[in-house]
């Protein structure tokens, strides 16, 4: 999502249509499956011929749309900006009129003569030229599209969309491809077919709505797959690594582990019988996708990270990124707001409760980490007091509810990221307080489990009554805190709630990365030169200082690597995972003179906030801490 932290996580939002055999408008003939192909065999200058075979209309004009905006990504995605040379013919085949409404949107004339419809599909991931959530360029490369000789990322929305009135109706969906590529996907399969000569086959699924095509992504090609069992979960993993850097094998290892104790944390909570991963790995080409992180969709994730990344590194982001997403299984997936059931991709409205999607999920991957023994409590306070840094660079005094409705709206999608920083330290908070009323017996899982089962999926809870409903199940000092620093913008005393457990939050000689001091970046941007630059906030950092490094500092390679503008992102995200002992070698320019730092890295440290248990505590601040990290 940004340079210094790799993952993008995006909970994938829940949408659960009418029953897809209810009649539509009298407008229509209810034709269903609506039939779609998707032709990987005949593609030409990197774009994919997509047809559409709706049914018979009974009406003279029908709209047909691409998403302007998909489930989980909180920004304009706008695939309508890949279509080429999209037609409609008639029976005869003959060109109907077409007038292009908007950038997604097609109004076809004359439609009861409509047969089909067809256009070309370019991908995203060639048209990236700087990572992110989501720019006004091109959709965050985890919900975008991926077409080449060796990989197809078929994140389906971006190849298939809908008629405005036939969003309930089935879908039956043909992928022709060459015999040799390896296909995988959650949406069920209903039959194959191999063509005379061997050379390709026809894979044919099934989707009972078009929330369904836009929830099950796909992978093609020359992948890496391994499969494992977590309770009664199948886990498929799928990986395209272009230089076979990186085996499905020794992610699975990884994933196991982790997924083992995510189930082992949730406990009776089971949404789903298979759960896939999609690993895309990218390469340092001038195409290549640069938006590292992750898109949650309903029993699947998109995972895009790069591919120069060492084992320990990779096994690292895996977990930080797969954690956050398998966690959407408790929500939004089993706990989501009307205005996740009932999305809208060209209007959409969203939700207030961010803070409880994205926060209370990023909080669910953080925690368990510590309850199931895979970070220390040092490894698990540093978390937090990273999250407490980063959020207080936003805007602590926003409501977070305002923040989540108009999300669309530049001035609150600019502080979107805080929902994994201050979302998650929400759930901390709440979690706490319902430890302390309870005597440590309850907590915002125990909550989160509660409102599951009154929902689930197939119910959505009503957006305005959440936080009363939540009081009325909790405690009075949960709906205080919510209404008072969620829905209102009073900033959060965290010192107030680690003092409940027997943690002093205090300043002192903390542990950092190589691309921070003090919780902000020791590196920029020359908007005058376009060099990248060491700036002032060095001086926080004592590995550099040690070095010698000066503000202004122009660093020109990293490990062999030439800097610039266009590969500075992904460069200084291998920088933040760097690890004391590790050989580096890097080339500043200064006063025009060379000057080169080699060698093993050494610990670094800055000023901060710690937070270390009080020698002084009480027993039942104790017995609190124990519960609040162990229950």
């Amino acid at each position: 999502m940004n340079m210094h932290k790799l993952t993008a996580i995006a909970a994938g939002l829940l949408l659960v249509g009418c029953n897809s055999t209810k009649s539509v408008t009298n407008d229509f003939a209810t034709n269903t499956p609506i039939e779609t192909i998707v032709d990987l065999t005949k593609v030409e200058n990197d774009k994919v011929p997509v047809t559409i075979n709706p049914g018979r209309f009974r009406t003279e004009k029908v709209v047909y749309r691409l998403p302007r905006v998909v489930q989980g990504t909180y920004s304009v995605s706008d695939f309508g900006k890949y279509i080429d040379t999209f037609q409609a013919l008639d029976y005869e085949g003959n060109p109907l009129q077409v007038t292009k409404v908007d950038t997604n949107t097609w109004e076809i004339s004359n439609a009861v003569n409509l047969d089909k419809v067809t256009y070309l599909v370019n991908d995203t991931f060639d048209q990236e030229k700087v990572g992110g959530i989501g720019t006004e360029e091109v959709p965050f490369s985890p919900s975008g599209t991926n077409i080449e000789d060796t990989n197809y990322v078929l994140n389906l929305h971006g190849f298939i969309g809908y008629f405005d009135s036939l969003k309930s109706n089935q879908y039956k969906l043909d992928v022709i491809a060459p015999s040799k590529f390896l296909r995988t996907s959650a949406l069920q399969e209903v039959g194959s077919k191999t063509s005379e000569d061997g050379k390709t086959i026809t894979s044919s699924y099934f989707a009972p709505r078009y929330f369904d095509i836009t929830d099950n992504p796909m992978f093609y090609g020359e992948l890496d797959v391994e499969e494992f069992q977590v309770g009664d979960i199948k886990i498929v993993l799928s990986v395209y690594s272009p230089t076979k850097k990186h085996s499905a094998k020794k992610i699975k290892a990884v994933m196991e582990k982790m997924m083992q104790a995510q189930k082992s944390y949730l406990g009776s909570i089971n949404s789903t019988p298979r759960y896939d991963i999609y690993l895309y790995l990218a390469g340092n080409g001038e195409t290549a996708p640069k938006g590292f992180g992750a898109l949650e969709h309903h029993t699947s994730t998109v995972v895009v990270l790069p591919e120069f990344m060492k084992d320990d590194q990779l096994a690292e982001s895996m977990i930080d990124v797969v954690s956050h997403e398998f966690f959407h299984i408790v929500t939004p997936l089993s706990v989501h707001s009307e205005d996740v059931h009932y999305f809208d991709y060209n209007q959409p409205t969203f939700s207030k409760h961010l803070w409880m999607y994205e926060g209370v999920t990023e909080y669910f991957a953080t925690l368990f980490q510590i309850n199931k023994d895979l970070v220390s409590e040092e490894e698990f306070f540093a978390k937090l007091i990273d999250k407490i840094t980063r959020a207080a660079g936003m805007d602590d005094a926003m409501s977070f509810t305002k923040m989540s409705e108009n999300i669309l709206e530049k001035k609150y999608h600019d502080q979107y990221i805080n929902v994994y920083q201050k979302g998650a330290l929400i759930g901390m908070c709440i979690d706490i307080l319902m430890r302390e009323e309870s005597n440590g017996q309850r907590g915002i899982l125990s909550l989160m489990k509660e409102l599951s089962n009154k929902y689930g999926k197939n119910k959505p809870f009503s957006d305005d009554t959440l936080i009363e409903e939540i009081t009325k199940m909790t405690y009075p000092s949960v709906g205080e805190f919510l209404n008072t620093h969620v829905v209102g913008g009073t900033p959060i005393n965290y010192t107030k709630f680690f003092e409940k457990v027997g943690i002093d939050f205090a300043n002192g000689k903390v542990k950092t990365n190589y691309i921070q001091g003090k919780g902000v970046f020791i590196v920029s941007p020359d908007l005058a030169t376009g060099n990248i630059i060491f700036n002032d906030v060095v001086a926080e950092n004592s590995y550099w200082t040690e070095q010698g490094v000066k503000p202004n500092d122009i660093i020109k390679e990293i490990n062999g690597v030439k800097l610039s503008p266009q590969n500075a992102n992904t460069v200084f995200q291998g920088v933040f995972r760097w690890q004391p002992g590790e050989k580096i070698e890097v080339k500043l320019e200064r006063d025009g003179k060379e000057v080169v730092i080699k060698g093993a890295l050494t610990q670094a440290y800055t000023s901060g906030k710690s937070l270390l248990r009080k020698e002084d505590a009480s027993q039942k601040q104790k017995d609190l801490l124990n519960a609040w990290l162990k229950g």
